[in-house]
């Protein structure tokens, strides 16, 4: 009596018999989450202690917020970059290898002497963040097969909205009680214990497809994948357009204590644990639609803080509601550049990270202009809501494309069907009943 093992397809397109325990996947996405949660707590710890690091290595402070900018291209070059020349890596060697430059990185971070250092260890730090969270991304839906392949992608970039709440607060105390680079050495100390987790938790993943250089560069020549950036760029940029001013918007024109702007932005952070959970969820019922609620949700809510921004009572759990609709887009992202970069899958995975980077950039700087043309400091939020609509219409726009090139795609099939199937003139080389 013979056996069968179930057959799955993957996201990749390819088949394979090789069955993954649900333990093995739980434990597996855990540890993948657990370096989201340190690349969160790097990637932000820094922006609370930049009074901290100017001091430190003897620049102004705004001299110092180059760190951040050096972290953040960091992301934007090493996302392509890396997913470009680890084509042919196995999965698993590369999510850890990824994982020990990360920590490297922040090492060189603590041990930087002088500002100059801390711009590269910064860069360097930046470079595995977008390569991490695509690959991250691609085994964890790869694991949980394709009716939950949202939903493990939400849960992979838990970690990263978990820092906000956890990460970051903890991380940003030690600075302030023990110098900045005690917070980083925190960073340090939680990516050795992933590369340790990875390196136990992970299966081989050799039924994961590996593609060459040149393949993943593909997907630059492919214009959904352009698309779907752009609306993480302008629709996501609406939140960094709020984020980045909310400090000052809580204290001047809700009047809250500095003291409980710290609690506000825990409040955020939660938000935007439930909308990774929601938004997993809602992609894997139709990716599309997650995106557009998304989208609609955070441009009403941006809306709403800026018109009762006054109030307490409604300031915080508005600011709750925008972590929730703005974050709940991402998995979807994630998971439509997953599908429509056909066989180059990392480099557009790991593009989303870059894309949310830029979106971080364009919307601190739209905000900054906003409020230096005297519109104050409810404007970052007006804008963030109409970046939020502008990124509806670049939905709009890539679906239509979608939909004209689909059925193109029909026509020409139809075509090529009916001349295939043209009965063959009687007399020439045609068989008679």
């Amino acid at each position: 009596m013979s056996s069968t093992t179930p057959t799955e397809t993957n996201t990749d397109g390819t088949s394979s018999n090789v069955v993954h325990s649900d333990t093995t996947r739980r434990f597996a996405m855990l540890a993948m989450a657990l370096g989201g949660f340190g690349i969160g707590t790097t990637e932000f710890v820094a922006m609370g202690l930049l009074p901290n690091i100017a001091s430190s290595v003897h620049v102004s402070e705004p001299t110092a917020g180059y760190v951040v900018s050096a972290y953040a291209l960091g992301v934007v070059v090493g996302a392509p970059l890396i997913a470009a020349l680890t084509a042919r890596m196995s999965r698993r060697t590369l999510l850890i290898a990824l994982m020990v430059a990360f920590t490297v990185g922040n090492a060189a971070t603590v041990l930087a002497p002088n500002f100059a250092t801390l711009m590269v260890a910064r860069f360097v730090a930046g470079l595995p963040h977008g390569a991490y969270f695509g690959v991250a991304a691609l085994v964890a839906a790869h694991l949980a097969g394709p009716r939950n392949r949202a939903k493990a992608v939400g849960l992979v970039l838990l970690g990263l909205s978990v820092a906000n709440v956890l990460g970051v607060p903890l991380a940003t105390w030690l600075g302030e009680s023990l110098g900045w680079r005690a917070a980083f050495v925190v960073v340090v100390i939680i990516g050795i214990v992933t590369i340790g987790a990875l390196f136990v938790t992970l299966p081989a993943l050799d039924d994961m497809a590996v593609t060459n250089p040149m393949t993943e560069l593909g997907a630059l020549t492919r214009p959904q994948v352009w698309l779907t950036l752009a609306i993480g760029v302008v629709g996501f940029g609406g939140m960094f357009a709020f984020y980045t001013y909310l400090n000052t918007a809580l204290t001047s024109l809700t009047g809250i204590s500095v003291g409980w702007v710290p609690v506000v932005l825990m409040v955020f952070g939660v938000g935007m644990v439930v909308g990774n959970l929601v938004g997993g969820a809602a992609a894997d019922s139709s990716v599309p639609r997650a995106i557009f609620v998304g989208l609609v949700a955070t441009a009403v809510v941006l809306g709403l803080f800026a018109a009762f921004v006054a109030s307490p009572w409604a300031a915080v759990p508005l600011t709750f509601l925008v972590g929730v609709s703005a974050t709940a887009m991402v998995p979807a992202l994630q998971t439509r550049l997953m599908d429509v970069a056909e066989d180059a899958q990392t480099l557009a995975a790991a593009l989303n990270h870059s894309a949310l980077n830029i979106a971080n950039a364009l919307g601190a700087w739209l905000g900054g202009v906003v409020i230096a043309a005297g519109f104050g400091y409810r404007a970052p939020s007006v804008l963030g809501a109409g970046l939020a609509v502008a990124g509806i219409v670049v939905l709009g726009v890539a679906l239509a494309v979608a939909r004209r090139s689909a059925a193109r795609h029909t026509a020409t099939s139809t075509t090529a069907t009916s001349t295939t199937a043209t009965p063959t003139p009687a007399g020439v080389g045609a068989e008679s009943e």
